[in-house]
């Protein structure tokens, strides 16, 4: 097995000229202008956002492209080169739950602005998308879509998209996700999109919003970390991530806690705690955000292979504790770690989707061979790869 399934980055104006294309020849003219927004991975830090923990994303070099043009008409048309599924609609109708499917990202993201005054009533929009980030792999294409849209918002109404005005946008875009296309988000997926900078992760403090780049040059340490897309689907549909959410709740009571985030002495917590259960998914939450910290830290001294062991670290955690993993994401972890990677773990929010593997350059065709080889023989999708090179945040391409 040679071919290396590599998806490779496509050229961000590439991606503008076909939502450029898209648009005209759906809406007729030109459109008032382009957005584009990243998909992000997130290094380290899973299932602790809601918690009030540490997260480490950064941006990636595949991003969703927006062709917009303004209305006065409080309607919204939407289209995308990757779906035949459009939607037309009246904003002022926009509630939780209307519409569905992809348009409800974007229909929410004008809801949440309307009701923080931010847009008039009346106003409208026309949208065309065309995307690299790959759907339903964990690398959030939902924000990018948010974040692109909002942004291009924000320009053709003259509002500031500076630090302060991004962070408004950004609570926009959690409110579109979590009210109206009813998909709970700690908001870590929105603010790197927003605030990631070139060659860095975004620390970010989900209790106090704080955030602060962390550099990140894995080419210094001769290494590369690989994105693995299992191409199993992103599974949150049958209850399992609401009912780890509830768990954390019922424990924060029991202890008297707000979020696990105030708690010091973690044996001690633990072993107070009735429930077995209880036990394994606040015992993954406190140590993966002590994790976090350790990595930001190694990073920031330069030692990037030193932080492989503790990204296998969290992915037993996330398997045995937390229990998100999948026969997918495991068989690739395992893989890419006997072909020699530095350390691998998932990366999302798990039942599927990508994972990571902290690599040195001349492990690479190895570790890539051994995870399609594996998947191969236990009859599972074979998986693709995808660079992981920290990118730049939302920005405005074009603007007539």
């Amino acid at each position: 097995m040679t071919t290396q399934p590599w998806v490779a980055p496509i050229g961000v104006h590439t991606l503008a000229d076909r939502a450029e294309v898209l648009f005209h020849s759906t809406f007729g003219g030109a459109a008032d202008g382009v957005w584009a927004a990243p998909g992000r991975v997130n290094l380290i830090g899973e299932h602790v956002d809601y918690a009030g923990g540490l997260v480490l994303p950064f941006a990636l070099s595949y991003v969703t492209t927006v062709a917009v043009r303004a209305r006065d008409d409080d309607q919204l048309h939407c289209v995308s080169t990757h779906t035949d599924e459009q939607w037309r609609g009246n904003l002022s109708e926009v509630a939780p739950g209307h519409p569905d499917g992809w348009a409800a990202y974007v229909a929410g993201v004008v809801w949440a602005m309307r009701n923080s005054g931010t847009i008039s009533a009346g106003m409208g929009f026309d949208l065309a998308v065309h995307s690299s980030v790959p759907v339903g792999s964990g690398l959030s294409s939902s924000a990018a879509l948010e974040c692109a849209f909002a942004l291009a918002v924000a320009d053709l109404l003259g509002h500031p998209t500076d630090s302060d005005g991004r962070l408004r946008l950004i609570d926009a875009c959690i409110r579109a996700e979590n009210e109206i296309a009813g998909s709970p988000t700690g908001g870590m997926d929105q603010t790197v999109a927003m605030l990631a900078q070139p060659g860095h992760a975004l620390l970010l403090d989900c209790r106090s919003a704080d955030t602060r780049p962390v550099p990140v040059d894995f080419e210094s340490a001769n290494g590369r970390l690989l994105i693995i897309d299992t191409n199993a689907p992103h599974r949150l549909v049958d209850g399992q991530y609401g009912e780890r959410r509830a768990a954390l709740e019922v424990a924060c009571a029991e202890l008297g806690v707000e979020t696990l985030r105030d708690i010091d002495d973690a044996d001690a917590v633990l072993g107070s705690l009735t429930a077995p259960e209880s036990v394994k998914r606040v015992r993954h939450v406190l140590t993966e955000i002590k994790r976090v910290g350790e990595v930001a830290e190694l990073l920031t001294l330069g030692r990037v292979a030193d932080i492989g062991t503790l990204l296998t670290s969290s992915h037993l955690s996330l398997r045995d504790d937390y229990e998100v993993s999948s026969v997918e994401l495991d068989n690739a972890v395992d893989a890419a770690l006997e072909a020699g990677a530095w350390g691998a773990r998932m990366t999302g929010g798990g039942f599927g989707g990508s994972a990571l593997a902290l690599v040195p350059d001349d492990r690479v065709e190895a570790v890539v061979e051994h995870v399609m080889h594996t998947a191969a023989q236990a009859s599972l999708p074979i998986p693709q790869f995808l660079a992981a090179e920290p990118s730049r945040s939302a920005h405005r391409l074009s603007l007539r």
